[in-house]
C-alpha cells in the first residue's frame, strides 16, 4: 500500500516495480489493470481504481527481499522493508561507464522549466514534481504527486511503458531533497544525472558514488552543489 495522489496510476505501479528491481522492460509485465477489492479479490478495498493489479510475465519472479510488510506513506519510499540489506538493490558502479555529459548553464535553467510545467502545484502549492529532461534541457515528461518517490515512479513508469528505458543522456530533476530511494530509482532507470532543488541525504550521496551517478543538489538559479560524478559536467 502507498499513499499517493490519484492519477497516472498504471505508470505509478510500473515505475515502482522498476525501482524495486522486479522489472526492467515492458516485456516483464503481462498486464496492469486498475480495479476494486471485489474484482481483484481484496476485501475491504471497494473503491474503483485504488488497486493496481499487475500480472508479471512468465519467468519474472519477486524475490523475498523485494516484499514490503506495511503501509508506505507519502513521505517514505523505503517503508516496509524487512532489513537494511533489502534497501539497496543496485549493482556496484552501475552507471560508471555512461559517457553522458551535461552543461551546468543548461542545468541551471531546469528548475524554472519544471516549475512552469507544474499545473497542479500552481493551483494548490502542495505537490512535489519529477521532471525528465534531455541533456539539451528539453522537458520530456513531468509528473506530480504528494510524494517525491511517487512522482519519480510515475515518470519512470511512463518511460518503461513507452519502451524508453534505459534513460541514457537524461536528467531527472526533483522538487525537494534527494533521498536514498530516489537515487536508487534513477540508477535502475538508467538515468545518469539526478538533480534536486534542495539537499541530498548522506546515504543518497554514498549510493550515488557507488553507482556512478552524478548527483546535484541545491540547484537554484545559477548555483548548484555537485556531490558525485563531477566528470559529467562540462562548460
Amino acid at each position: 500500500m502507498t499513499m499517493r495522489t490519484p492519477g497516472d496510476d498504471v505508470e505509478l505501479a510500473a515505475g515502482f516495480l522498476v525501482g524495486e528491481a522486479i522489472v526492467g522492460s515492458p516485456a516483464d509485465i503481462a498486464g496492469i489493470r486498475l480495479c476494486d477489492g471485489s474484482t481483484c479479490g481484496h476485501a475491504g478495498h471497494e473503491e474503483l481504481g485504488n488497486i493496481a493489479d499487475v500480472t508479471l510475465a512468465a519467468g519474472v519472479a519477486v524475490t523475498p527481499g523485494a516484499r514490503r510488510s506495511f503501509l508506505t506513506t507519502s513521505a517514505c519510499g523505503v517503508c516496509g522493508k524487512a532489513s537494511i540489506q533489502d534497501l539497496c538493490v543496485l549493482p556496484q558502479a552501475a552507471l560508471a561507464g555512461d559517457p553522458a555529459r551535461f552543461v551546468p548553464a543548461r542545468l541551471a535553467m531546469l528548475p524554472e522549466r519544471l516549475r512552469d510545467a507544474q499545473r497542479v502545484f500552481s493551483r494548490t502549492g502542495g505537490l512535489h514534481a519529477a521532471g525528465l529532461f534531455t541533456a539539451d534541457g528539453e522537458l520530456i515528461a513531468i509528473r506530480e504527486d504528494v510524494g517525491r518517490h511517487n512522482a519519480v515512479d510515475k515518470v519512470v513508469g511512463w518511460a518503461l511503458l513507452n519502451g524508453r528505458l534505459p534513460l541514457a543522456d537524461c536528467v531527472l530533476l526533483v522538487s525537494g531533497r534527494a533521498s536514498f530511494e530516489l537515487v536508487q530509482k534513477a540508477v535502475l532507470a538508467g538515468i545518469p544525472l539526478l538533480a534536486a532543488v534542495s539537499a541530498p541525504s548522506s546515504l543518497a550521496v554514498e549510493l550515488a558514488e557507488e553507482a556512478g551517478l552524478t548527483l546535484v543538489g541545491f540547484l537554484r538559479g545559477p548555483s548548484m552543489n555537485v556531490y558525485t560524478g563531477q566528470h559529467r559536467l562540462s562548460a
